[in-house]
């Protein structure tokens, strides 16, 4: 007897900003499959992240709830907790089998480890509800004296030392750290290439009478800025055009140092158009690859017949400044860094609903509580994670008003909250209450004028912070 229970293919890139995609109204970047996914499903472009950095995000998305309540703001600030009640082990207990192929971040590792922590396990990823893991990480780790699926791939391909040496040229933290790079690998041992590979063979073994779960963590586009050589060659004189020139505002003390370290971290002084023009074209081909193997996958799963009973979901942890604002990299709430791609297909298309562009905001972790919804599977218990099928289906009775971002870079550093309204972009420091942002979208889409120290400013403001003091506490706990 055939099961009726839908499969979920839950896509996860890793710094993919929302408007590099053709359906996002992209012209120059390449993107078909993403596209068709978008064409036939629903596409969300008012999407948050919960944070603009990859493991606060992650936590977030795993456990559907705010960094302020699951306690992960940064990078450096502890791991995830496998009994934490989190949406892969709640599919399990709905009767699917499930899979992480790719980079998860849930542990601190290497950010905030002791030199010589051994990376998190496999079997450590599994116990968050995994049956079937396949961990990579950032490929800076690949330097590191560890061993990883990949690597071993390499290794056996005799291909590990010319990809550790543009790694080593280009590490992060170092002024070479943005450089525009084409990888000295063919395009079929590039890591998305390989991540992709792996999906297919667990794809390929289900069988088809028992729901499964894939979770397919892509590790790209994150920098460095390698782009495998036939994307690179494609994008090698693309004129891509570098938007939202207008420098961040110092407005507060605290804020003044965050922004020196956000610009400290881009190099901001090596960022000319032809440096950050160099960045983007390979950004660009790293995510068409992405493209390209989305493509791949889908087409396995039609020549199964499963792809219309498969839920097929494409969202990334965060965005990419590349370049706006005078900055490279994350840890805003600037657009390019906070907005996130998300475009969800249901089983056989959306039917009238196909092609529709939602704008009301969403949460990231939103898609936490879409797939329990999906896969008929309990909720996630007391978290504020929506499904978002009545979207999909056109209720508009279940959505979302504003949408809230927040992340705090460093122990005894401000933590920084954000919040939107579709129309007002606020940021406050979390710890005085103190805001340091205040953006009109609607008139200036591009964030180039700070109004937070306008005589107007106070109404917006004031009607934001009560809102994000009433969602997540006014000092961020919820």
């Amino acid at each position: 007897m055939t099961n009726q229970k839908p499969n979920l293919l839950f896509l996860y890139a890793d710094q993919h900003r929302a408007d590099v995609m053709g359906c996002a109204g992209n012209d120059i970047v390449v993107t078909p499959n993403l596209d068709r996914l978008a064409a036939e499903g629903v596409r969300f472009d008012q999407a948050w992240t919960e944070s603009p950095i990859c493991q606060p995000a992650r936590a977030s998305l795993l456990s559907g709830r705010f960094p302020s309540d699951h306690g992960v703001l940064g990078n450096f600030a502890g791991d995830c907790k496998p009994e934490w009640d989190n949406f892969p082990r709640r599919l399990q207990a709905a009767g699917y089998t499930t899979a992480s192929i790719g980079k998860t971040h849930f542990d601190s590792w290497p950010m905030g480890a002791e030199p010589g922590t051994p990376p998190p396990t496999q079997e450590w990823i599994g116990s968050f509800g995994f049956d079937h893991v396949v961990e990579e990480f950032d490929k800076y780790v690949h330097l590191f004296d560890v061993d990883t699926p990949y690597m071993s791939f390499l290794r056996e391909h005799d291909a590990l030392e010319p990809y550790q040496d543009v790694i080593r040229d280009n590490f992060r933290g170092g002024d070479k750290h943005w450089n525009a790079v084409t990888s000295p690998l063919p395009q079929e041992l590039d890591l998305t290439s390989f991540l992709a590979d792996e999906a297919e063979r667990w794809v390929t073994g289900r069988p088809a009478n028992h729901p499964w779960f894939l979770q397919l963590s892509f590790v790209q586009p994150h920098v460095p800025l390698i782009g495998d050589p036939i994307w690179a060659e494609h994008y090698g004189g693309a004129m891509i055009e570098r938007t939202a020139r207008a420098e961040p505002v110092t407005t507060t003390e605290a804020w003044g140092k965050h922004l020196f370290f956000c610009r400290r971290h881009s190099h901001s002084d090596l960022l000319t158009d032809d440096f950050v023009l160099a960045g983007a074209r390979q950004y660009y081909a790293m995510v068409s690859l992405i493209d390209q193997r989305i493509g791949a996958l889908l087409a396995q799963l039609e020549a199964q017949g499963q792809l219309d009973n498969t839920w097929v979901v494409y969202c990334a942890d965060h965005g990419e400044m590349l370049g706006d604002h005078g900055l490279m990299a994350k840890m805003n709430f600037y657009r390019s860094s906070v907005r996130v791609p998300l475009i969800i297909r249901p089983p056989g298309g959306a039917g009238d609903r196909a092609g529709h562009v939602e704008s009301s905001p969403v949460q990231g972790f939103d898609v936490a509580a879409t797939l329990l919804d999906a896969g008929d599977a309990a909720p996630l218990e007391g978290a504020p994670a929506r499904s978002l099928i009545p979207l999909i289906t056109g209720d508009s009775s279940s959505e979302r008003t504003h949408a809230i971002s927040m992340i705090r870079m460093r122990p005894g550093s401000p933590t920084w909250q954000a919040i939107t309204d579709g129309r007002w972009r606020v940021t406050i420091n979390a710890d005085t209450g103190e805001p340091s942002e205040l953006f009109d979208l609607a008139s200036d889409p591009d964030e180039a004028t700070n109004l937070v120290d306008h005589p107007s400013a106070g109404e917006p403001v004031e009607a934001l912070a009560a809102v994000l003091a009433a969602t997540v506490g006014s000092h961020g706990e919820v």
